[in-house]
């Protein structure tokens, strides 16, 4: 006896250890052997290594550093990525549930009744025997019932469809924690991009404002010669009108400042009416974080490994999709006691009741729904694949356009600076010929607005060379790796179940 229900255990145990559909195994990806615009090309400031986490911290700016490290706290797009996390989350402690008994315990007191009717034949006098008459009784009867009973419904995992369910759930779960990496990252570089953007508005603002200066002073050389009778009254009057068009070009980039001071923000969750930022300086050294070889880039990008999870979750609804076909057996069982007054007598044993029950079913005719499931999650299951190669695609795509950009813009940088002290030293010589009377105030006046549009251009290109280093910085994931998101063990841990085979 013994013997056969070891056997039968084990054959139970052997029958819920099979799991039917494909076992995921991750998909190749089109990778590089080396990124092409990194040929050739020495970064003039190289940044060799880089914190993984305050990724910001090479630029070596306090308020960049304290705007950053509010993300976590007030952001409301990463605040909603961890909530949809903790649902997934739920979702997997929800499909882990159904591995268990299901068990109920009910408890009832009915009182019913009933009657029935009787006729009685009586002799008319004692005795006599003479004259019998009948007469008609309604007899009642009431009655309580006390029933305790516990139940139990336990679906066998036979075929896997529970198990790949719950294997579905962990790698979404696994795709909300990637998410919510990818929503900080995007947001922490958001924010610096907005703070560059903010930072060049300053420098654009006291360029602007040193320009204005220069247009005063000419502005009163010019007055002084008029009134010596050595010019018109037309240069004063182009002096004045060059003077008051700067000055509403600064005045403009209040609005330029306002509106990157208002988006940052946002991005730490407060409203704009509560965030002034201090006049600040532009970062004039750009650092550049080496992008590593370009297969590291499938470990380091949240996006990557949340599409990556993307293709498991589908993979495993193919499993339990093809395990709906197959019959479905639940054990049934019960056991508790009923019976009348007195309750304390109750759970006598003449009053124990109980089942137990085996129950099978296999779907036969379904109009193909079970089909047309496995074959549309097959096809959802492409469609993840797809968009993981194309993610990959994506990536790379970006580092290598931040990679072109800043080579580009760092041999700009250096072609620019040359043609802004061309023109300062131009415009320097005509103020001076202008001064001794041999030229005339055009020539000086077209020498300042070149000067002013070269220091435009250098400041123009510094932004961008900012904004480029903040991009690569986020297409190579920010420090992130796929070792900070949580394992499937973690995620099946954390929701109170371990030690379950898949």
């Amino acid at each position: 006896m013994n013997r056969i229900a070891v056997s039968s255990a084990g054959l139970l145990a052997l029958l819920i250890a099979c799991t039917v559909g494909p076992d995921y195994r991750r998909p190749s990806a089109p990778v590089p052997a080396a990124y092409k615009e990194l040929a050739g090309w020495k970064p003039a400031t190289p940044m060799d290594e880089i914190d993984r986490g305050p990724w910001w911290s090479i630029y070596h700016d306090a308020t960049l550093d304290a705007l950053e490290r509010q993300i976590d706290i007030g952001n409301q797009t990463l605040a909603l990525a961890y909530a949809n996390y903790m649902q997934a989350n739920a979702l997997v402690q929800e499909a882990q549930a159904q591995l268990f008994p299901f068990l109920t315990a009910s408890a009832s007191d009915i009182r019913s009744g009933g009657g029935n009717q009787a006729v009685v034949v009586q002799p008319t006098s004692a005795g006599t025997g003479v004259g019998l008459t009948s007469s008609t009784h309604r007899k009642t009867f009431a009655a309580t019932f006390y029933t305790v009973q516990g139940q139990a419904n336990w679906v066998l995992d036979i075929w896997g469809q529970i198990r790949r369910t719950i294997e579905s759930r962990a790698a979404g779960a696994q795709f909300s924690a990637a998410q919510v990496a990818n929503a900080r990252l995007a947001a922490q570089a958001e924010l610096a991009t907005a703070y560059f953007n903010l930072r060049a508005a300053d420098a654009l603002e006291d360029l602007l404002n040193q320009t204005v200066d220069t247009y005063r002073q000419a502005l009163r050389i010019t007055e002084n010669e008029y009134k010596a009778g050595y010019v018109s009254r037309l240069d004063v009057e182009t002096a004045l009108t060059e003077l008051r068009s700067t000055e509403a070009q600064a005045v403009a980039v209040a609005q330029q400042r306002a509106q990157f001071e208002h988006a940052i923000a946002v991005l730490i969750g407060k409203p704009p009416a509560e965030l002034s930022l201090a006049h600040g300086q532009l970062a004039s050294i750009v650092p550049v974080v080496p992008p590593e070889m370009p297969s590291s880039l499938l470990e380091r990008r949240p996006d990557i490994a949340a599409a990556e999870r993307q293709m498991q979750e589908a993979n495993a609804l193919v499993g339990a999709s093809i395990a709906a076909l197959y019959p479905n057996i639940t054990l049934t069982g019960s056991y508790g006691y009923t019976g009348v007054p007195p309750l304390a007598q109750l759970f006598a044993l003449r009053n124990e009741i109980w089942s137990l029950g085996v129950n099978g079913t296999q779907p036969i005719f379904e109009g193909g729904l079970l089909v047309a499931e496995v074959a549309a999650n097959r096809a959802a299951y492409l469609a993840a694949v797809a968009n993981y190669r194309q993610t990959v695609l994506t990536a790379f795509q970006q580092v290598e356009d931040a990679l072109v950009a800043l080579r580009v813009l760092e041999q700009e940088a250096k072609v620019q600076q040359e043609a802004v002290e061309a023109a300062q030293r131009n415009y320097q010589l005509a103020l001076n010929e202008y001064k001794a009377g041999t030229v005339i105030y055009t020539t000086v006046l077209t020498d300042q607005q070149l000067l002013l549009s070269n220091q435009e251009t250098a400041l123009t290109i510094q932004q961008n060379r900012l904004l480029a280093s903040v991009a690569l910085i986020e297409a190579l994931g920010g420090g992130w790796t796929v070792a900070d998101m949580p394992s499937i063990h973690e995620v099946r841990k954390q929701n109170g179940l371990l030690n379950i085979g898949w």
